[in-house]
């Protein structure tokens, strides 16, 4: 049987792009927002965990970078690509999280459908298993291509300052949340917010919780 939305209700998926453990918690977080398309609506919020002054060549974070995807191989059980590995080993890369912020954002105006967890899922895909470059617009316009969208639009949009700035807005609105660490999912009800997870979590575990505070907020 299906189970109605609950009003004033949202999940906050806040992540970042070139966060590893993001990319190991994002196979768990896009079948859950396809589970519960019907009953909680998603939304994927970029962190900005690498901008600014912190932006700078892969190789100078490489020996830490390749020991924690060790780990996150381990405890998720997703994979990092060869092509990304060579990525890093070779250091060059510069690591930005704007340009794939940015891309996000870009693709929230233009998909109609709510689809912006699987689209960042995918954003993830590209640069840890197939060793994409996150910097540049071919990258998405391929991805955009997937989701029938028009990829000289969608690279329009990318360019924009409008959605440069919206980004730079969401980096702000997630600070302001004080949140301490990707990935992080909030569940928001009218004006209050209740934390299901900081950092992974098996896709059991996470459905149990979100089951039981939907629960508890229905029951209100």
């Amino acid at each position: 049987m299906q189970q109605n939305q609950l009003p004033n209700t949202q999940l906050l998926y806040i992540f970042d792009p070139l966060c590893g453990w993001c990319y190991g918690m994002s196979p768990v977080v896009k079948r859950l927002a396809e589970e519960y398309a019907e009953r909680v609506p998603f939304t994927a919020l970029s962190g900005g965990m690498v901008v600014g002054e912190d932006v700078e060549p892969i190789g100078k974070s490489w020996s830490y970078i390749s020991q924690a995807l060790e780990q996150v191989e381990r405890v998720t059980g997703v994979e990092f690509g060869n092509a990304f590995r060579e990525l890093g080993a070779e250091g060059s890369y510069m690591n930005n999280s704007e340009p794939p912020s940015r891309a996000l954002m870009a693709f929230k105006q233009l998909d109609p459908l709510n689809r912006e967890v699987a689209f960042a899922h995918d954003i993830q895909h590209a640069h840890f298993a197939e060793g994409r470059d996150l910097n540049a617009p071919e990258t998405y316009e391929q991805l955009a291509r997937a989701y029938s969208l028009d990829a000289a639009e969608f690279r329009r949009w990318w360019e924009s300052d409008a959605t440069r700035e919206a980004t730079r807005h969401e980096f702000d609105m997630v600070r302001q949340l004080g949140v301490q660490g990707f990935p992080t999912l909030v569940l928001v009800h009218g004006h209050q917010g209740y934390v299901l997870t900081r950092g992974y979590q098996p896709y059991e575990d996470l459905k149990a919780g979100l089951e039981q505070l939907l629960g508890e907020l229905t029951q209100q």
